[in-house]
């Protein structure tokens, strides 16, 4: 089955962020000139999905008002001959996207986010997408379609990872695939997950990025997964009665991963973002060069 549906879980309350985070969203803090969530929607359409599930929260409403359509400004910029603008504003609401908001009423855990989902995505595969993580593509090829077009062929759910520094492991969930030397681009059988292990004890260094394709039964399997670390429903324990029960994949990222969560992943990103900006990139340069 196709897969078109994403769920982006934007309920958090951004503390890693404040005080940036305290009026605005933190899925709406930009990078160069784009809200982050913008970047990870564009990720998202340019793998063939177009139904967006955003699970939220009563303070995130200016999420749902970017990718609306704005007739007022729209008519304003046409008016004034501002064309160029008004095809930047056209395009974070393109005509094949649908935009679907669902309420997380407490902050349960990850899983419990992707649970909320469940009305809208119904018995179809989809994608999770953390909005806070920018995924900078190295190729033609989109690394979430490669998973799609993985999860389409195999019927397995597919966990995106990217290699870390064995000292920074303990920071992140990873995964254990049994010694295969994974290549970029690549996929294979996943055993289990680790979440943070000591460095002596990790299975591998591929870490969890934040971009899965799971099946429907995840859902069925959320319901039954208890409360784990901090009391909260962690996705990666259905993961792993997911892998018993039918398997699944690891899938290396070609490109690389941005951490916009935190402040230092943030100012990392704009600089990656900023000297590739097709218009700012040039002058960008020239700035940081007076800073190197």
């Amino acid at each position: 089955m196709k897969v078109t549906k994403a769920v982006l879980p934007v309920a958090g309350l951004g503390t890693r962020f404040l005080p940036a985070s305290k009026a605005i969203p933190k899925e709406m803090v930009t990078v160069v000139d784009k809200p982050v969530i913008q970047y990870v929607v564009e990720e998202a359409l340019a793998a063939g999905i177009n139904e967006i599930i955003l699970v939220t929260h009563s303070s995130k409403k200016a999420i749902e008002d970017h990718f609306d359509v704005h007739y007022e400004l729209e008519a304003e910029l046409d008016r004034r001959g501002k064309h160029e603008l008004l095809e930047v504003l056209r395009a974070t609401a393109p005509s094949n996207l649908k935009v679907t908001a669902v309420r997380q009423g407490k902050a349960l855990g990850l899983g419990h986010a992707v649970n909320c989902a469940r009305s809208v995505v119904g018995d179809e595969p989809f994608a999770v997408m953390l909005p806070d993580v920018l995924v900078e593509q190295q190729g033609a090829k989109v690394d979430l379609g490669m998973m799609t077009e993985r999860f389409e062929q195999s019927g397995r759910a597919q966990i995106m990872v990217e290699p870390v520094p064995y000292d920074l492991v303990s920071q992140y969930g990873v995964v254990d695939v049994s010694g295969v030397d994974l290549q970029a681009g690549e996929g294979t059988a996943m055993h289990r997950v680790v979440e943070k292990p000591p460095r002596e004890e990790a299975p591998s260094n591929l870490s969890i990025v934040g971009r899965y394709v799971l099946p429907a039964r995840i859902f069925e399997l959320l319901d039954e997964t208890q409360p784990g670390a901090g009391n909260e429903i962690q996705l990666t324990d259905a993961i792993a009665a997911l892998m018993k029960e039918q398997g699944a994949d690891a899938f290396r990222i070609a490109g690389r991963s941005y951490d916009c969560g935190s402040k230092l992943g943030y100012l990392e990103a704009t600089v990656a973002y900023g000297v590739k900006h097709p218009k700012l990139g040039e002058g960008f340069r020239d700035i940081l060069k007076q800073y190197t």
